[in-house]
């Protein structure tokens, strides 16, 4: 049986939520050994974010927890008591990696800052995930992903015009600025993974959303760091190529994304607009930019024709790259998304299998699994104290007796 690229690495992972917890999934799916440090009673608020519910015993656990906790076992400790504290020492000492996303602060109250941990564990990597970054003058505020797509930018170039049908900035559909935060984190941890691998040395990383959602601007941030304009909301229509935007068909909608003046003229030719391809105003991706307003509604109607199967066949024959809108049932349906495997069901005791979407990473020799459920609150506490700690029973039972565990 071949190893897990990651199985090397132990994470104590004291994040909540979601940026923290998708960047230790990440880890996990790669093999890294995570264990979850929950509150006591509670655990991790998104618990309870629920419906929808996953099926089995009580208390019951949210769709949304089971999206970012998989693979990780969960021991519960309460961080304000000093037991607590000198638990998750001990366990920081015998770790790779911690992960936190607690306020700026908050956790050198308790004694278990980056520099407490480092003095513990030199070698540790310590990776701290907060709003707006652990300087600054807005160090102190709290940071969620919707404020954090507002005032990042993101808000700005999402949704349609003003003035247009329904327009104004608009939020994305997940919590995206969450979601490539804890990618963004689990690389800079492989990073310095990879630096105390080759010195022995430990580091801080230091990660926040606002960072983040200005650095994932990518295209439109450079555009106006070199003109000095910021980019207008288009809806779904991209600011550098055209015809790259949703059109009604008969039926529903299409997707067409001509990324070259090619593509253009073989759609041209499929729907039957030939002249378009070689007028002056639309034969190259720069002259269609700027005479956007002029083209886009001589396609509308010829689009509007045809049923999104008809356009999708006929256009895909011709190398024109297209795609219909999918709702997530279509999405699951589909047969690439089946033929690649992106629904696991992982199963669990006292329970039916956890359906989950699986890792997109396919590593040709260290393939990632799918095979912990995301765990029951404390589920895992006594086998880590014991087993880990070297904690015996009866000294376990007299700090759960107590709340501290």
């Amino acid at each position: 049986m071949r190893s897990a690229a990651l199985s090397h690495v132990r994470v104590l992972d004291l994040s909540r939520v979601l940026a923290g917890p998708w960047a230790s999934q990440v880890l996990a799916d790669l093999g890294a050994e995570v264990i979850k440090v929950e509150r006591p009673g509670s655990g991790d608020e998104t618990r309870g974010w629920g419906p929808p519910w996953l099926e089995g015993p009580e208390p019951r656990t949210a769709a949304y927890f089971a999206s970012t906790n998989r693979g990780k076992r969960s021991v519960t400790v309460d961080l304000s008591t000093p037991e607590g504290q000198g638990i998750v020492r001990q366990l920081a000492g015998r770790a790779d990696v911690v992960l936190e996303n607690y306020k700026v602060g908050a956790l050198a109250r308790y004694g278990l800052a980056w520099r407490d941990l480092a003095a513990v564990n030199p070698r540790l990597v310590y990776c701290s995930i907060s709003g707006f970054g652990q300087d600054g003058p807005y160090r102190d505020r709290p940071g969620y992903d919707f404020l954090l797509q507002a005032m990042g930018g993101l808000m700005s170039v999402t949704g349609a015009p003003d003035g247009a049908p329904g327009g104004g900035p608009v939020k994305v559909g997940v919590a995206l600025t969450d979601l490539l935060t804890g990618m963004y984190a689990a690389t800079a941890i492989l990073a310095a993974l990879a630096h105390r691998d080759r010195t022995g040395e430990g580091q801080h990383v230091d990660l926040s959303l606002l960072d983040v959602q200005v650095a994932t601007l990518a295209n439109q941030a450079e555009g106006y760091l070199v003109t000095g304009v910021p980019p207008p909301r288009l809806g779904n229509a991209h600011p550098s190529i055209v015809p790259y935007q949703a059109f009604a068909t008969s039926d529903g909608h299409l997707v067409l994304a001509v990324g070259n003046d090619a593509q253009f003229a073989r759609f041209c030719e499929v729907a039957g607009v030939v002249a378009l391809a070689r007028d002056p105003r639309f034969a190259t991706n720069a002259a269609r930019v700027t005479a956007r307003a002029e083209l886009i509604p001589l396609l509308a109607p010829v689009l509007a024709r045809r049923t999104t199967a008809d356009w999708v066949a006929a256009l895909e024959a011709a190398d024109v790259p297209c795609g219909p809108i999918n709702d997530l049932a279509q999405v699951f349906a589909d047969p690439q998304v089946r033929h690649r495997g992106l629904r696991v069901e992982i199963p669990r005791a006292g329970g039916p299998p956890v359906p989950v979407v699986a890792s997109p990473i396919r590593l040709s020799r260290t393939p990632v699994s799918h095979e912990v459920p995301p765990p029951a609150l404390g589920e895992h506490t006594r086998e880590v104290l014991v087993g880990l700690l070297g904690m015996a029973d009866d000294e376990v039972d007299a700090l759960r007796a107590r709340g501290i565990v």
